[in-house]
C-alpha cells in the first residue's frame, strides 16, 4: 500500500476539495510571480470545527529533474473553534494561500490539500519559463 494510493482528484459535487492553482501559463526566467492555491474556489468548503481544510501543501517539479521540491506548506488553525462550544468562535480560517516565487525551468506546480474528513487531494498545474 502506497500513500499515492489515499490522495484523490476527482471532486465531490456538492463540495469542492481539489485544490485550484492560479498561476501565469509561462513566465520569464527568475522574474517573480504569484501563485495562489485555494480549496473551495468554485463551490465553498464548509471550514467548520467538525469539517474542514487543515493544510495546503505546495512542490515544483522541474521537467527532467527526478526530484519534487516542496515551495511551502500552510496550516489552517482555526475553524471556530471556542469553550463555548463548535462553530461559535471568533476566527474561521479559509483555505487559500498566495506564495511569490521565481521559476529559472519549466515544470509543474503541484498541490495537495487535506480535509480532515475526506482524506488528501490533489492538482497540477504546468508553467513554462521563457528566457
Amino acid at each position: 500500500m502506497k500513500l499515492a494510493d489515499f490522495i484523490k482528484s476527482e471532486d465531490f459535487k456538492k463540495e469542492k476539495h481539489v485544490p485550484v492553482i492560479e498561476a501565469p501559463d509561462s513566465v520569464k526566467k527568475n522574474e517573480p510571480f504569484h501563485i495562489t492555491v485555494t480549496v473551495g474556489k468554485e463551490i465553498p468548503h464548509p471550514n467548520t470545527t467538525e469539517h474542514h481544510i487543515r493544510w495546503i501543501q505546495v512542490f515544483f517539479q522541474p521537467d527532467g529533474d527526478p526530484y519534487v521540491y516542496e515551495i511551502g506548506k500552510y496550516e489552517f488553525n482555526a475553524h471556530g473553534e471556542s469553550v463555548q462550544g463548535p462553530n461559535t468562535g471568533a476566527v474561521y480560517t479559509e483555505p487559500t494561500v498566495t506564495n511569490k516565487v521565481k521559476l529559472n525551468k519549466s515544470g509543474t506546480i503541484l498541490a495537495l490539500s487535506f480535509c480532515n474528513i475526506h482524506g488528501l487531494w490533489e492538482s497540477s498545474k504546468k508553467i513554462v519559463v521563457e528566457e
